[in-house]
């Protein structure tokens, strides 16, 4: 996967670039913000609508997150992308598209929390949001979807207040397809989204 070998890469460079400093990352009472670049990947079986198999396309765009760190190893994040527009076909023909729109709030556990460590490895879970709106094909509307969902990812300290890090977030989002009001089925998302990002710590 490209992605993952372009984040690999941002991540080692990150880490010969920091290996001259001291910097502390992630303690209590921090609050940071995020930003970046992320591809989603949905499942390959997006389940059977009207009686036809779903395909939904992958994408990529701008990802963001505001976190605070209550404790030196625990903190809590907001995080979301913007709006993924995915193309939608029924046993291989086109009808249009939908976007979907995720917000997840994450329980994060940071094991080198309150440490000198530059590398800041982190875990967490919680709950998906998922919208969806501006459906392409006349009467179709999919439903709003809640979920478990969960992340991991690392960041490099750059300086005390800058970092560098990538992330790969699961998502449970399974999303009631209607045809002009009536049950035709059920979209099966359940993305997987990898992504790098710059974080900002105040």
């Amino acid at each position: 996967m490209k992605m993952t070998r372009l984040i690999t890469a941002t991540a080692l460079t990150a880490a010969g670039l920091v290996g001259a400093q001291s910097a502390m990352a992630y303690q209590a009472g921090d609050v940071y913000v995020r930003g970046g670049i992320a591809k989603t990947e949905v499942k390959d079986d997006n389940g059977r609508v009207a009686g036809a198999d779903l395909d939904i396309s992958d994408e990529r765009g701008f990802a963001y997150g505001l976190g605070y760190q209550f404790h030196d190893k625990f903190g809590v994040e907001l995080n979301g992308t913007e709006s993924f527009e995915h193309d939608l076909a029924l046993d291989g023909a086109g009808i249009g598209s939908v976007e979907r729109m995720p917000l997840n709030l994450m329980l994060n556990y940071y094991p080198m929390g309150g440490t000198d460590s530059r590398i800041q490895p982190y875990v967490g879970a919680g709950l998906n949001y998922t919208h969806f709106s501006d459906e392409e094909l006349s009467g179709l509307e999919i439903e709003e979807s809640y979920g478990p969902a969960a992340q991991a990812g690392v960041d490099f300290a750059l300086t005390d207040h800058l970092l560098i890090g990538a992330f790969a977030q699961y998502a449970d989002v399974d999303a009631d397809a209607k045809l002009d009001g009536t049950d035709i089925g059920e979209a099966e998302v359940d993305p997987v989204t990898v992504g790098g990002s710059f974080t900002y710590r105040f």
